[in-house]
């Protein structure tokens, strides 16, 4: 496994402990065996550390890169934190939200000081809302991608085998669509059809002339590269970067952190 670069948190804890600052913020993402995924998440940990003075701000890997997230939370408690918020990044409310996480929290429950750990919402529309700075960071990254007019979407997701995810993926599509006015269809980069490839053609056979796709990641790696590779194939004007740390996904990031409504987690 690739050792983390960061050893330390984003920022710097305010005291001994800094029992009595900020509640640390620990940012999950899904992990990946291409290098670029961890410096994507190592950025916006340190764009989020930067939004938010004063706030330890740590970045852990569920999978193929350490720290991992039950490893961190001990190291919080060990160090005299008695909360944290732990924010999923992750696009879907699916078997990483709903299993892995609750699971790497009880690890260090078991095994660790006490600390209350409240994970929030993913960031995508868990509850059914699409949020305003996720669709401006898609924004962001599609005038990036090619400022020039289009006549429809595809917006391609990595893929899962959860209806529930898929159909929140759809949501964010619809949602694009209307902001743009133009078609916008779903396509998966594994688990599920379509393929960014044959959304892209779909489009064209039905009379679109130019097709853009949106990246519906978070960080760039083998499934992103397949995508940009497949759509460009099947004549897709442009291809959109992944999310990585735009300025509104840092937003985003925030307002799941500040939202209190969330369940608690306590060790």
């Amino acid at each position: 496994m690739r050792p983390a670069r960061l050893t330390s948190p984003a920022t710097t804890p305010t005291g001994p402990g800094a029992a009595g600052g900020a509640d640390p913020v620990v940012l999950v993402a899904h992990g990946s065996r291409d290098p670029r995924a961890a410096e994507a998440t190592e950025a916006l940990a340190r764009a989020v550390s930067a939004a938010r003075p004063g706030t330890p701000v740590w970045a852990s890997w569920l999978d193929h890169t350490e720290p991992g997230p039950t490893a961190v939370l001990r190291d919080l408690a060990a160090a005299g934190h008695r909360r944290a918020v732990l924010v999923p990044l992750l696009l879907t409310a699916a078997y990483h939200r709903r299993v892995d996480i609750p699971a790497a929290v009880a690890a260090a429950a078991r095994t660790g000081p006490p600390l209350a750990v409240r994970v929030t919402d993913v960031l995508g529309p868990a509850d059914g809302t699409v949020d305003a700075g996720l669709l401006g960071g898609l924004r962001r990254r599609l005038d990036e991608a090619g400022p020039g007019r289009f006549d429809a979407l595809v917006l391609a997701a990595a893929g899962t085998r959860d209806a529930r995810a898929r159909c929140s993926v759809g949501r964010v599509a619809d949602a694009l669509g209307d902001e743009f006015q133009v078609p916008c269809r779903v396509a998966y980069a594994s688990a599920a059809p379509p393929s960014a490839g044959v959304a892209v053609s779909r489009l064209r056979a039905a009379g679109a002339r130019r097709v853009a796709v949106c990246a519906y990641f978070l960080a760039p790696g083998l499934f992103h590269d397949a995508v940009a590779e497949a759509a460009r194939a099947a004549g897709a004007v442009s291809v959109a970067a992944p999310l990585t740390n735009a300025p509104e996904l840092v937003e985003l990031v925030l307002r799941r952190v500040d939202d209190r409504p969330v369940p608690a987690s306590t060790g």
